[in-house]
């Protein structure tokens, strides 16, 4: 799908000419069979951080869990669940011996001129380094879960694990993270308190637009650094 993606962009630019299509397939992304509503206990469940206990978070892309965090995400995030295509990584997080909270992390945006900026790369250096950051996708407290600083908690939990869990999978480290924030909906306070910084805000056009003209909300753009020396590694360009 990414290199079908690749070519159809080279052919509307103009730069390549592609046959004819000679059939129409079915998309099964399209008709992929939504999850079901996970049987889990929903039991009100209202504590402190300390009181909570033990807190543990799992990745449980590829395992026998995965199908649970895909129905949590389909039936309690207000985005629903859309299958990732390029590399990602999906966790759930326990705690007295039930899920608490789910967190989906993939593939960056090839173009975002808030990060690129604060960043400081050559677009070629974007082209070679991209791999090395990871985009927050999802992001769930469980509704039935009170627990203050809870999310902010998870978010540094996630800063100091997810680039060896990514290179354990994928064979290479992550040195930043970002995410969007919908300002109409959400505050970002919990990223904020986990040191997470404003880059900018999205252009709200989309990566597939010809139009220069917003059809989307804008975005908040979040970012956090996960090496010391991310902008010297992130702006090598290999020349």
């Amino acid at each position: 799908m990414i290199c079908r993606g690749l070519l159809l962009m080279l052919h509307r630019a103009g730069e390549i000419e592609l046959p004819a299509v000679r059939q129409i397939s079915l998309n099964p992304f399209v008709r992929r069979e939504r999850p079901q509503p996970p049987l889990i206990d929903r039991t009100p469940l209202s504590a402190s951080l300390g009181q909570l206990g033990p807190i543990e978070l799992t990745q449980v892309r590829r395992t026998g869990q995965e199908p649970l965090f895909n129905s949590l995400i389909e039936h309690h995030h207000y985005l629903g669940y859309e299958q990732p295509v390029g590399e990602h990584l999906k966790y759930l997080v326990w705690a007295q011996g039930r899920t608490i909270a789910c967190l989906a992390w993939s593939s960056a945006p090839r173009h975002l001129g808030s990060r690129d900026r604060y960043i400081g790369w050559s677009a070629e250096a974007r082209r070679r380094n991209i791999r090395f950051i990871a985009y927050n996708t999802r992001f769930l407290i469980l509704p039935w879960v009170t627990v203050p600083h809870l999310a902010s908690y998870l978010l540094g939990r996630m800063a100091r694990l997810l680039s060896q869990d990514w290179e354990s999978v994928y064979g290479h480290p992550i040195y930043f993270l970002e995410t969007f924030v919908d300002p109409e909906r959400f505050r970002g306070t919990c990223y904020r308190a986990a040191n997470w910084v404003m880059l900018g805000r999205t252009t709200g056009r989309g990566k597939d637009d010809h139009t220069n003209r917003p059809n989307r909300s804008i975005k908040e753009v979040l970012g956090l650094p996960v090496h010391r020396r991310f902008r010297a590694l992130l702006q090598e360009s290999g020349a």
